[in-house]
């Protein structure tokens, strides 16, 4: 065999290099900024400010005199940004909302895992009060031996009256 690195089918080919080296960015403050962007774009003041910034573009390209007009009827340069802006913005929202439902997704799993400790708990607390009602079924409880005493003091009470009855006198 000509090529001794690899003697076999099932070893992996060594990974190759890359002629041109791909930019690298922080993922958490990207998504951070597409959340922050996609906050300030569901907010009135961004369309106010949206439609201050056309108005006052169509106002500028129909009323200055013509060599100081930019884009001319009917405004192909601001259909250009406004196109530019949207299909910007459209994918920032989309990745504002991923990374909320992903942490909607952990806040659901760490709720369902207390639900489920708290129903364990529950079903514990259940099965300790059961033993706990038979256990006081097998206990004297303080009317039974209130009772129990009054008929004991009855009892006693009658042998004592009846004892110096019974006493043969000298």
């Amino acid at each position: 065999m000509s090529d001794n690195r690899r003697t076999r089918l099932d070893t992996p080919r060594d990974t190759r290099r890359q002629l041109v080296r791909r930019p690298s960015y922080d993922s958490d403050a990207f998504g951070s900024f597409a959340e922050q962007f996609a906050r300030f774009m569901g907010t009135a003041k961004f369309l106010i400010y949206m439609t201050l910034f056309v108005i006052v573009w169509m106002a500028w390209n129909t009323l200055a005199p013509a060599d100081l007009r930019f884009d001319e009827f009917p405004f192909i340069f601001l259909t250009l940004m406004l196109s530019l802006q949207a299909s910007y913005a459209a994918p920032l929202i989309l990745l504002a909302q991923n990374r909320q439902e992903q942490r909607d997704k952990v806040v659901a799993e760490q709720d369902r895992q207390a639900n489920a400790r708290a129903h364990a708990d529950m079903e514990f607390l259940a099965r300790e009060v059961a033993s706990l009602r038979m256990a006081v079924g097998e206990v004297a409880t303080r009317d039974f031996l209130r009772s129990e005493l009054r008929g004991l003091l009855g009892d006693i009470e009658d042998l004592s009256r009846r004892e110096p009855e019974d006493e043969p006198t000298p």
